[in-house]
Protein backbone atom coordinates (compact mmCIF):
# COMPACT_ATOMS: atom_id res chain seq x y z
CA UNK A 1 0.00 0.00 0.00
CA UNK A 2 1.66 3.05 -0.83
CA UNK A 3 0.98 6.73 0.97
CA UNK A 4 -1.47 9.01 -1.20
CA UNK A 5 -0.65 12.88 -0.51
CA UNK A 6 -4.60 13.02 -1.39
CA UNK A 7 -5.78 10.62 1.67
CA UNK A 8 -9.08 11.61 2.74
CA UNK A 9 -7.72 9.82 5.77
CA UNK A 10 -5.03 12.16 6.32
CA UNK A 11 -7.37 15.04 7.65
CA UNK A 12 -8.53 12.06 10.46
CA UNK A 13 -5.41 11.58 11.50
CA UNK A 14 -4.65 15.01 11.57
CA UNK A 15 -7.30 15.95 13.97
CA UNK A 16 -6.76 13.01 15.69
CA UNK A 17 -3.16 14.04 16.86
CA UNK A 18 -4.72 17.50 17.59
CA UNK A 19 -6.92 16.01 19.91
CA UNK A 20 -4.34 13.63 21.77
CA UNK A 21 -2.75 17.21 21.56
CA UNK A 22 -5.28 18.47 23.74
CA UNK A 23 -6.00 15.50 25.89
CA UNK A 24 -2.53 15.40 27.29
CA UNK A 25 -2.16 19.32 27.52
CA UNK A 26 -5.49 18.49 30.39
CA UNK A 27 -3.65 15.72 31.79
CA UNK A 28 -2.01 16.31 35.78
CA UNK A 29 1.01 16.78 35.31
CA UNK A 30 1.01 17.39 31.64
CA UNK A 31 4.16 19.33 31.49
CA UNK A 32 6.33 16.89 31.92
CA UNK A 33 3.98 15.02 28.95
CA UNK A 34 5.39 13.99 25.85
CA UNK A 35 4.33 12.25 22.68
CA UNK A 36 6.87 10.08 20.77
CA UNK A 37 6.32 8.72 17.29
CA UNK A 38 2.61 7.21 18.65
CA UNK A 39 4.06 6.86 22.41
CA UNK A 40 2.95 9.15 25.22
CA UNK A 41 5.82 9.51 27.89
CA UNK A 42 5.02 11.15 31.19
CA UNK A 43 7.59 11.41 34.09
CA UNK A 44 6.96 12.74 37.70
CA UNK A 45 8.64 15.82 38.25
CA UNK A 46 10.91 14.58 40.99
CA UNK A 47 13.14 12.26 38.32
CA UNK A 48 13.26 15.11 36.12
CA UNK A 49 12.93 15.07 32.38
CA UNK A 50 12.82 11.85 30.54
CA UNK A 51 16.67 12.85 28.04
CA UNK A 52 16.04 12.17 24.17
CA UNK A 53 19.16 11.46 22.27
CA UNK A 54 18.61 12.96 18.78
CA UNK A 55 20.71 10.76 16.11
CA UNK A 56 20.65 10.89 12.36
CA UNK A 57 19.36 13.86 11.81
CA UNK A 58 18.35 14.80 7.78
CA UNK A 59 21.01 16.31 5.45
CA UNK A 60 23.03 12.82 4.99
CA UNK A 61 20.64 11.11 2.29
CA UNK A 62 21.97 7.55 3.95
CA UNK A 63 21.43 8.28 7.59
CA UNK A 64 18.00 6.90 9.27
CA UNK A 65 17.06 9.92 11.55
CA UNK A 66 15.97 8.34 14.87
CA UNK A 67 15.25 9.41 18.95
CA UNK A 68 15.97 7.67 21.55
CA UNK A 69 13.70 8.18 25.06
CA UNK A 70 14.53 6.41 27.94
CA UNK A 71 12.57 6.00 31.15
CA UNK A 72 13.37 3.29 34.13
CA UNK A 73 12.11 0.01 33.18
CA UNK A 74 12.44 0.77 28.82
CA UNK A 75 13.93 2.32 26.17
CA UNK A 76 11.53 3.55 23.32
CA UNK A 77 13.65 4.29 20.00
CA UNK A 78 11.49 6.23 17.33
CA UNK A 79 12.62 5.97 13.58
CA UNK A 80 11.21 8.19 10.99
CA UNK A 81 11.07 5.68 7.88
CA UNK A 82 12.46 7.48 4.82
CA UNK A 83 9.81 8.81 2.26
CA UNK A 84 11.34 6.74 -0.73
CA UNK A 85 11.93 3.73 1.22
CA UNK A 86 10.58 0.44 -1.24
CA UNK A 87 11.20 -2.34 1.42
CA UNK A 88 9.70 -2.93 4.81
CA UNK A 89 12.26 -2.30 7.70
CA UNK A 90 13.48 -5.01 9.24
CA UNK A 91 14.69 -4.91 12.85
CA UNK A 92 17.38 -6.92 14.85
CA UNK A 93 16.62 -6.76 18.62
CA UNK A 94 19.82 -7.98 20.57
CA UNK A 95 20.94 -7.54 24.30
CA UNK A 96 22.65 -4.62 24.01
CA UNK A 97 22.19 -3.32 20.31
CA UNK A 98 19.02 -1.73 18.04
CA UNK A 99 19.77 -2.52 14.12
CA UNK A 100 17.36 -1.18 11.47
CA UNK A 101 17.77 -1.86 7.66
CA UNK A 102 15.42 0.15 4.99
CA UNK A 103 16.39 -0.49 1.78
CA UNK A 104 20.35 0.45 1.63
CA UNK A 105 20.44 1.92 4.42
CA UNK A 106 20.98 0.85 8.18
CA UNK A 107 21.21 2.38 11.47
CA UNK A 108 23.06 0.55 14.98
CA UNK A 109 21.78 1.66 18.12
CA UNK A 110 24.24 0.77 20.57
CA UNK A 111 22.25 0.75 24.14
CA UNK A 112 23.62 1.70 28.04
CA UNK A 113 21.48 -0.82 29.65
CA UNK A 114 20.82 -4.82 28.82
CA UNK A 115 17.32 -5.31 27.44
CA UNK A 116 14.69 -8.61 27.74
CA UNK A 117 14.11 -9.45 23.89
CA UNK A 118 11.29 -11.56 24.63
CA UNK A 119 9.26 -8.41 25.91
CA UNK A 120 10.94 -5.83 23.51
CA UNK A 121 8.80 -5.04 20.26
CA UNK A 122 8.20 -2.43 17.38
CA UNK A 123 5.47 -1.45 15.16
CA UNK A 124 5.41 0.79 12.16
CA UNK A 125 2.39 3.01 11.54
CA UNK A 126 2.32 6.24 8.61
CA UNK A 127 6.06 6.29 8.11
CA UNK A 128 7.12 6.10 11.74
CA UNK A 129 8.70 2.75 13.74
CA UNK A 130 8.40 2.78 17.15
CA UNK A 131 10.57 0.34 19.26
CA UNK A 132 9.35 -0.46 22.63
CA UNK A 133 12.42 -2.22 24.82
CA UNK A 134 11.93 -3.20 28.19
CA UNK A 135 15.33 -3.10 30.37
CA UNK A 136 16.74 -6.49 31.90
CA UNK A 137 15.74 -6.08 36.20
CA UNK A 138 18.75 -5.27 37.95
CA UNK A 139 16.92 -6.30 41.16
Amino acid sequence: MQNDPNSPYDDVFNNLAKIVEDIVKNMPDSHNARIIGYTIITRNPSNGEPEIFRQGQPGNDEEIPYEIVESDDRIFITVTIPVDSKNAPLVDIQPTSVRVDIDNRNVSVMLDHPIDRIHSYYRVHRGIMDITLKKVSTV
